[in-house]
């Protein structure tokens, strides 16, 4: 038996952004960033590690949003197109570069290279059958989400949270082949009775933050370190605080490291005009293309950081995972001491942190994972499906999240509260016509299915956090307003009887998430 247990939990999730009527489109860049710096990386390391034989266990989150996206041949084109213009661009830039900036513009051209071979010769563009046979070789424990990442707490009726949840189960089968095992509740956000709904789709284990346990029912007997049963039956896991603040914090953690790569400095800025236009959208607007040639360097301005040193970044990240493995190390020895049995560390984070906002991240994973695997008996690697069985405390978790402050400030508070009193009447709306259409087929089947599609997209809780954040509110503003409008357009047709196909076929040629819903999941 090892001295104790690390799960690590990447939750790997993007709204669902599809435009189709645009030939570019700003917020698909969110994919296509995601793709190339985050899920190809991830899937080479994983690679690499099952290839030579290495033991490792990781949990990941594919949102039903994600996989839906993932799996979209538009977006696969748009992707492969993408990927091809960064070569380009990245070749232009060698031929013109100054000595200092070689290094990084070189490895950009392998970084790119080797994407192109991932994507396009060892997925056919399709990411999504990679990590589904890397969970099949028992490497990864791929869990599910809501269906479009509703903050699941603020859904006021029932039916709604079982639509979530239904519809996620089912998307996953159709994209897994197999019933999902756990759940990355949205946000982390769990209230009082949610495990309730979890456990009618034959869910096991969930994720919550570390005062969603200590501030439960009673108190745990082994504080977060060891997974507690709800009355409904699941396992909760609580997020251990110390592994993911050595992690998350940009100013006290790894990644504000001044050797990495700094992200807010890009050659969309840094070049000028006439070399950099035809990179840029069609609208000529300049933007963050994706090839960043300097450090974070330290606090000093945007314009007096250094050249990113590729080979010096990559030795700090090996530094970084021997001190993370060494300090978790430690802390399960202290723990175990405490609590007379393994302690178990959840360590969950975003999968783009690694990557997309911390370029070195899955390097740092890579050597984690090897360092892990050659000394099982310090620190086992896990996954919660691994560790939920057997008798364990039984508690009820308390209102939290993972957002700021620990509760639901995030996604309602004076920026965005208007949103829920819509979110609340197409819900309303919806349940009532699943009702009264028990049985529907033909051209009102296509668009009830479709009102569906529309009220999931409006309850995702991305449009909230954006409109805090002050990230793309224009777009979040939009989007909601958008599935609102089309839920209602689609209701009254149904209501009279007469459906417009032609309308219809718009909604579902740009919405063309879920094909495999069925409305009455409503009901």
């Amino acid at each position: 038996m090892p001295r104790g247990y690390l799960c690590l939990v990447l939750h790997a999730h993007l709204p669902f952004v599809r435009h189709p009527e645009h030939p570019e489109f700003l917020e698909e860049d969110w994919l296509f960033e995601a793709i190339t710096e985050t899920y190809v990386p991830m899937l080479q390391l994983f690679d690499r590690l099952a290839a030579e034989q290495i033991r490792y266990r990781v949990t990941m989150t594919l949102s039903p949003t994600l996989c839906e996206m993932l799996a979209d041949p538009l977006l696969q084109d748009r992707t492969a197109r993408r990927i091809s213009r960064l070569t380009e661009l990245v070749d232009q830039l060698r031929s013109r570069a100054r000595a200092e900036f070689r290094p990084a513009l070189d490895m950009y051209r392998r970084h790119f290279a080797e994407t192109t071979k991932t994507f396009e010769t060892r997925c056919g563009r399709n990411l999504l059958g990679a990590f589904r046979k890397l969970q099949d070789l028992g490497r990864l424990e791929i869990i599910t989400c809501a269906a479009t990442h509703a903050f699941l707490p603020l859904l006021h009726r029932e039916e709604a949270v079982r639509a979530q949840l239904r519809v996620a189960t089912t998307n996953y089968r159709k994209h897994f082949g197999r019933p999902p095992r756990g759940i990355w509740l949205p946000e982390c956000a769990y209230a009082p009775g949610l495990d309730r709904f979890l456990s009618e789709e034959r869910l096991r284990f969930f994720i919550v933050d570390a005062h969603g346990l200590l501030n439960g029912s009673r108190v745990p007997k082994y504080g977060v370190h060891a997974p507690i049963r709800t009355p409904a039956g699941l396992a909760a896991f609580a997020r251990d605080v110390e592994s993911s603040k050595q992690v998350w914090s940009a100013r006290e953690g790894y990644p504000g490291h001044g050797a990495y790569r700094e992200f807010y400095r890009d050659v969309g800025f840094d070049e000028e005009a006439s070399f950099i236009r035809p990179y840029l959208h069609a609208d000529g607007v300049r933007r963050n293309v994706g090839v960043k040639l300097h450090r974070i360097t330290g606090e000093v301005p945007l314009h007096a950081k250094e050249p990113y040193d590729p080979v010096a970044a990559s030795a700090k990240a090996r530094e970084h995972a021997g001190n993370f493995h060494f300090n978790r190390v430690e802390q399960t020895r202290h723990l175990a001491g405490v609590y007379g049995r393994p302690p178990v560390v959840l360590a969950p984070y975003d999968a783009e942190l690694f990557g997309h906002w911390w370029f070195e991240g899955p390097q740092f994973l890579e050597h984690l994972l090897r360092l892990a695997a050659s000394h099982p008996q310090e620190l086992e690697l896990a996954t919660p499906a691994e560790l939920e069985s057997g008798r364990l405390q039984v508690l009820e978790p308390s209102m939290s999240s993972w957002g700021d402050k620990g509760y639901s400030e995030v996604w309602l508070n004076g920026g965005n509260e208007w949103i829920y009193r819509h979110q609340q009447e197409i819900a309303d709306r919806m349940v009532a016509l699943a009702r009264s259409w028990p049985q529907a087929d033909g051209l009102d089947r296509r668009a009830l299915n479709q009102a569906a599609r529309e009220v999931l997209l409006a309850q995702a809780s991305d449009w909230a956090f954006l409109m805090t954040t002050g990230t793309a509110v224009p777009y979040a503003h939009r989007r909601f307003k958008l599935h609102v409008d089309r839920f209602h357009r689609l209701h009254d047709q149904v209501r009279a009887g007469r459906v417009d196909e032609n309308l219809l076929r718009e909604y579902e040629g740009k919405d063309t998430i879920f094909q495999e819903i069925d409305y009455r999941v409503f009901a």
